[in-house]
């Protein structure tokens, strides 16, 4: 064991769960947070190293719950995976007020909140700030205002939290996956979005959630400890290659 701990939200399944394996796979300790308590019940109890901490990222109160059992649990925070995150897709017009909050609520409001409250304890381990963007906040595309948005809106708040937290050796990196093979997208993706991906992306796939996994942790260990502000898609070249999916774009 390292003794390091880091704090993972949206650790019940996809990229949160890939991302704890791999921190548990190099020693670390994990504080998994998702607001689905029985699936993260379920995650945990097949994991060595963890406690499970069920609440909403979104609820201040339960923010401060959050970073405080974490606290009580493992005693200190080395890095903050900021991964919790919801999506909601439909046409702009169609996008009431209700709508774009709840998407803002945990993609936006969660990453400040719970930044802000374990910043004290990042301050003591001079540690790492990790927050999951998407390529979605890189690339405009149709069918995703408040998602698109929220991310975009990770992707600057990230660069806001490097230039003033860096004086206290507490770095702030954010990675956008590309399109990753979850079984969210696999149940949500047409077989014309599928094959559109596969054409549009240099690599010519889909991405795995180890492999945001791989850079998440990197991004956290003593091997990144000259990279902070830093934005990395890990899509496969997918955001270099220019906008546009028409299968996407077919509503």
């Amino acid at each position: 064991m390292t003794g390091k701990v880091a704090l993972v939200t949206g650790a019940a399944r996809g990229i949160g769960l890939a991302t704890t394996k791999l921190f548990l796979e190099d020693g670390w300790r994990v504080a998994m947070v998702d607001c689905d308590g029985a699936e993260l019940e379920a995650a945990a109890g097949t994991l060595e190293g963890v406690v499970a901490l069920t609440h909403d990222v979104s609820e201040p109160e339960q923010v401060r719950a959050i970073v405080a059992g974490a606290l009580a649990a493992f005693g200190r925070i080395d890095a903050l995976v900021n991964n919790a995150g919801v999506a909601d897709f439909g046409p702009i017009e169609e996008t009431d007020f209700a709508r774009w909050r709840r998407v803002m609520a945990t993609n936006l409001d969660g990453v400040f909140l719970l930044s802000q409250e374990a910043t004290p304890a990042l301050k003591e381990s001079r540690g790492a700030l990790v927050n999951i963007g998407s390529i979605s906040g890189l690339r405009a595309s149709t069918l995703r205002v408040a998602y698109r948005t929220s991310k975009a809106a990770v992707i600057h708040l990230t660069k806001q939290q490097a230039a003033e937290l860096g004086e206290y050796g507490i770095r702030a990196n954010c990675v956008c996956p590309g399109p990753v093979r979850t079984k969210l997208a696999m149940a949500v993706h047409t077989q014309d979005i599928i094959d559109a991906y596969h054409d549009a992306i240099p690599l010519n796939r889909y991405g795995s959630e180890r492999e945001i996994a791989e850079v998440v942790v990197f991004l956290c260990s003593e091997r990144a400890s000259y990279v902070t502000g830093q934005i990395i898609a890990a899509d496969g070249g997918f955001e270099s290659t220019g906008v546009g999916l028409p299968a996407l774009r077919k509503g």
